[in-house]
Formats: structure tokens, C-alpha cells, sequence
């Protein structure tokens, strides 16, 4: 996914500020790029393919044969239609952007990298010469095919949490028989500012030909300006094999993790996942994924479960470089004790989401959440525990240069439950900055 996603975000609409070559219009090339502005790619590259072979070398027909081959991912052929372009006109800005992008989602990473250069060069606009930056920065972490990377990142963070502790927003409960208690400071929701910082860095070594190994571990402390008991410490490490083939990408990682709560270890975490991507094309991805995972409480170890989860997501992209994507699965856990099922349930979730370019420099982003909680009864009579959980998060990343990020962001939580006391809502308002090398 990560080429599919770097290679295309946005890079058709990277020069509009700059235009290209005018070409001789005729009825092919005029219906053709009709189709190419309407968004359907494929109907283009069926229209122009079949006359290559007494149009190639005109410069109107060969760049339009190279758009519409990269819409359908048929990445080879768009090289050799927009080589055809450049070696009648070295100048036309646009088919080189767009011969880096192929080359960029062939993993000719090298090479992306000279031709975005070149386009620099060319003189374009300020707005266009940092989102070309962008680019050749990425280009320059994931060159490394044929060697061994190395990339992380540093980032702060500040904000406001309504709810540090995810506790009911009430004073008091009440039970089904009727009798009403209060609620503990400790237990009831709890709001606070907090100061976080974080960091991370990843390898990648590759072992064969489309065959690399991975690994990554990153790390976290938030600190709550008043509410320090509650201050909370993460670190998380990765190793794993990927294995690319066409347009196949399987990835099988073993994943391990501490959770600390005001410097106490509070649950430890040791998993594998595994996932299969397919591109379709150009603009479509469907990936299956599964997960097993091991959680610890160290500090109440009845609680200690194995979470079961597997699902399917799609991923489209359109032409003005919006992306949207949906998933969808199922998820279970299993206490390790046999006298605990209240912490037993099946459940099943879902995930809406996307980014829209607002200018050359920023990025909108959101996504809406929805997870269905079924527990068991810890005994006959117990009321029988159901959760509704719903999530929300918008916020915007700003490139103030090729490495640094600025982003606001809101999330939102409400977890409906027939328990008064895992009912809750939750808001998160931060803004961070970050620095990748």
C-alpha cells in the first residue's frame, strides 16, 4: 500500500499550476481526454492502446496514452508512452511529473527521484516547489530496493482530554435493583491537559528479490498537567518479512508492546498479524488482514485475554488525488481464566475514512468508527453486558517544509453501554509537530 499511496497522492494535480505542451486536438485525443477528466481511466486506455502502432511518437497522443495506462496500472507501458513525449519535448513539465510517478509505483525509486528533481528545476511555482520536496523526500526513504534503510521521526504534542481516565461521565450509578451509589473521583471521568512525545524509527533489509525484512520499534510518555496518576508510557517493537510480487503484497509481522500507567506497568502486549494487499489498479486496493494478540494486565491478571480479529478493507483514489477507504471485521476475546466471562465477548467493527488535498501544502483527514461489543454472563442472572462504540477524528496535516509536519486534529469517543458504568463520552483537541529524517 505504501507505493500505491505515495506514488499517486496527488501527483496528478502536482503542476496544474504549471500546464503543458499544447498538442494538435483531433477526435480521438478529444474523446480521450474526456474520459480522463471524467474519471474513467480504463474506458480511455481501450479507446487509444489499440492505435499505438501508427500514432506513437505524436506528442498529443502519447502523453494521454500514458495517463490513461497509469490509471489502470499498467505502469510499463506508461514509461514508454511518456519517453515517446519527452524525447520529441524534453520541456513538457507534466509528463515528466507524471513518468516519476510511474516510476515511482514500478519501485524504480532512484529514478523517480532524478525526474521530481528535474521538475524542480524547471522554475515552478513555490507552492509546487514544496510539494515537489515532499516528494523527493519521500522518494529518498524508500530508495533502498536493493539496500538496506533506515527512517523515523520526532514528534510533540500538546493538547486537552475530557476524559483521561475513559471513565462515566456521572456522579453517580445506579444498578437494575434500583440502589444508586456515588461514584469515586478516581473512577468518574476525569479531564485534563497533557504534554506527549513520542518517537520512532524503522529498518528495512532486503533478503532476496522481492523479499525484505522489517522492523520498527517507537515509543511514547504522556504527561497530564494536573492529573499525573494517569499519566501514561507506551513502547512497541516490530519484526517481520514482506514479500512483493506484482501487484501482491504480503506482510507477516510479530508485534510485542508495554502500556505503562503513571510509570507502572500496566499490560504487556505480544501478537502476529498478517495481511494480503492486491492493487486492482491504478486507483483500487482490497487487502484481507488478521490479528492475534495476547494482552497482559500485570496490575489485575483476570483480566488477561487473547483478542481474535480479521477483516477485509478497500481503498479508492480519485483523480484530484482524494482518497477514501472503508474496512470491515470481526473481533474476539477470550478471558484466560475460566470464572471471568464478563471480560468474554464477540463483536464486530467497521471503518469509514479518507484525505483530501486542500492546497499543495495541506491535507485533510478523517474517518468515523463503529464497534459492536457482545459479552457474556459472568453468572445466570448477570445482566448481559452490550457496548456500542462510536469514533470520530478530523484534522488537517500542514507541510511547513519537505520534513515537517504540523497537525491539529479532534477525536471524538462515545461508548454506549447498558452498564452505567462503561458508558462514556470522550474528546481529544491536540495539536503536534513532527520531524521525519
Amino acid at each position: 500500500m505504501r507505493l500505491f499511496r505515495v506514488a499517486r497522492f496527488g501527483v496528478p494535480c502536482l503542476l496544474a499550476a504549471v500546464g503543458c505542451s499544447t498538442a494538435i486536438a483531433d477526435q480521438l485525443t478529444d474523446e480521450a481526454r474526456v474520459l480522463l477528466n471524467g474519471g474513467q481511466g480504463r474506458a480511455a486506455y481501450a479507446l487509444l492502446e489499440p492505435r499505438e502502432s501508427d500514432r506513437a511518437g505524436e506528442v498529443g497522443y502519447d502523453f494521454l496514452l500514458g495517463l490513461a495506462a497509469l490509471e489502470v496500472g499498467e505502469n510499463t507501458r506508461a514509461v514508454f508512452a511518456l519517453e515517446r513525449v519527452l524525447a520529441v519535448d524534453p520541456a513538457h513539465i507534466r509528463a515528466r511529473a507524471e513518468i516519476a510517478r510511474a516510476y515511482l509505483t514500478l519501485g524504480e525509486v532512484a529514478t523517480a527521484r532524478q525526474e521530481f528533481e528535474n521538475v524542480q528545476r524547471q522554475g515552478v511555482p513555490a507552492d509546487v516547489s514544496l510539494t515537489l520536496e515532499r516528494y523527493i523526500a519521500l522518494a529518498n526513504r524508500l530508495d533502498g530496493g536493493d539496500r538496506a534503510s533506515l527512517n523515523g521521526y520526532v514528534e510533540a504534542q500538546i493538547g486537552y482530554d475530557s476524559n483521561v481516565n475513559a471513565g462515566p461521565n456521572r456522579s453517580s450509578i445506579t444498578f437494575p435493583s434500583g440502589f444508586s451509589i456515588p461514584l469515586p473521583a478516581e473512577i468518574k471521568a476525569n479531564e485534563d491537559g497533557f504534554g506527549q512525545l513520542a518517537a520512532g524509527i524503522n529498518g528495512k533489509l532486503p533478503l532476496a528479490s522481492g523479499v525484505s525484512l522489517l522492523a520498527g520499534l517507537s515509543g511514547s510518555y504522556r504527561s497530564n498537567f494536573e492529573k499525573s496518576h494517569f499519566n501514561l508510557g507506551g513502547l512497541d517493537a516490530n519484526l517481520g518479512v514482506v514479500f512483493s510480487a506484482g501487484k501482491n503484497v504480503v506482510t507477516v509481522m510479530g508485534q510485542g508492546g508495554q502500556v505503562t500507567v503513571d510509570g507502572v506497568r500496566y499490560r504487556n502486549v505480544v501478537g502476529l498479524t498478517g495481511q494480503w494487499q492486491y492493487n486492482l489498479d491504478a486507483r483500487n486496493q482490497v487487502s484481507v488482514f488478521g490479528q492475534y494478540a495476547q494482552l497482559n494486565y500485570l496490575t489485575n491478571r483476570t483480566r488477561d485475554v487473547d483478542r481474535y480479529l480479521a477483516g477485509a478493507s478497500y481503498a479508492h483514489m480519485w483523480r484530484d488525488g482524494a482518497v477514501g477507504f472503508a474496512s470491515a471485521y470481526l473481533v474476539q476475546e477470550k478471558p484466560e481464566a475460566n470464572n471471568v466471562k464478563q471480560y468474554d465477548f464477540d463483536g464486530y467493527g467497521m471503518r469509514l475514512g479518507g484525505r483530501l488535498n486542500l492546497a499543495q501544502e495541506t491535507i485533510a483527514f478523517a474517518g468515523v468508527s463503529y464497534e459492536r461489543r457482545d459479552y457474556s454472563r459472568n453468572q445466570p442472572g448477570d445482566v448481559r453486558r452490550l457496548d456500542d462504540q462510536y469514533g470520530a477524528l478530523l484534522g488537517v496535516n500542514y507541510a511547513l517544509s519537505k520534513d515537517w509536519t504540523l497537525t491539529p486534529q479532534l477525536t471524538l469517543t462515545y461508548n454506549k453501554s447498558n452498564l452505567e458504568l462503561n458508558d462514556y463520552h470522550r474528546e481529544v483537541v491536540s495539536i503536534a509537530i513532527r520531524r521525519e529524517f
